[in-house]
């Protein structure tokens, strides 16, 4: 399986660490285009190339980890998501405080999957720091919770067999509009918790 990562803050070369030490084959990239990912790509080794975000797009799988200010630029210039599996890492927070977006009462996924038109949007990896994500999924004899959510069952079950191979134990909370608002953070009560499932 091939694996597209947009991205390549914290999170995305968290994310990267995990899945090319799976065997996953990767292409990562960001804005600044490929060259930038140099040493990135040479540090993960494996099976990781560095390429654009078209290329990225093209993967079985895609890994959406990019800040919510970037995200309607990111989503333009793919010019069709239908059918595309998308993992939502994505918090909706706003620099320079970090306050939480304007959202209407929604989850910030659902706002993901209207930018996403047709895409089979799955939310995960976004209740961990980008130190904790990238630690080992395995502690005292347990795996470390990965909480994931979606509306496409297919879907759900092919980001649940990534979360398996890489280590962690998948917890599904639900839809999109029930499990994002629990993973959303600041709001929702599981950001932020370290559990093992034993």
């Amino acid at each position: 399986m091939k694996i597209g990562i947009i991205g390549s803050g914290g999170i995305g070369q968290a994310f990267a660490k995990h899945v090319v030490k799976a065997g996953y084959e990767v292409i990562i990239s960001n804005s600044r285009g490929a060259d930038s990912l140099n040493e990135i790509v040479k540090q993960l080794g494996g099976k990781a190339r560095a390429g654009s975000v078209s290329e990225s797009a093209t993967a079985d799988v895609i890994f959406l980890a990019v800040q919510w200010v970037h995200l309607s630029t990111v989503a333009k210039q793919i010019s069709n998501w239908a059918g595309k599996i998308v993992i939502d890492p994505i918090n909706p927070v706003v620099p320079p405080d970090y306050k939480i977006a304007e959202l209407r009462g929604r989850a910030s996924s659902e706002v993901v999957q209207e930018m996403l038109v047709g895409a089979k949007l799955v939310k995960a990896f976004n209740t961990f720091t980008p130190q904790l994500l990238g630690s080992s999924p395995e502690e005292n004899g347990g795996k470390r919770v990965l909480f994931y959510c979606g509306d496409d069952d297919a879907a759900k079950t092919m980001v649940k067999s990534i979360i398996d191979k890489i280590g962690f134990a998948g917890v599904d909370t639900g839809t999109l509009k029930q499990g994002a608002l629990l993973q959303q953070y600041p709001s929702g009560p599981l950001p932020g918790l370290n559990l093992i499932k034993l």
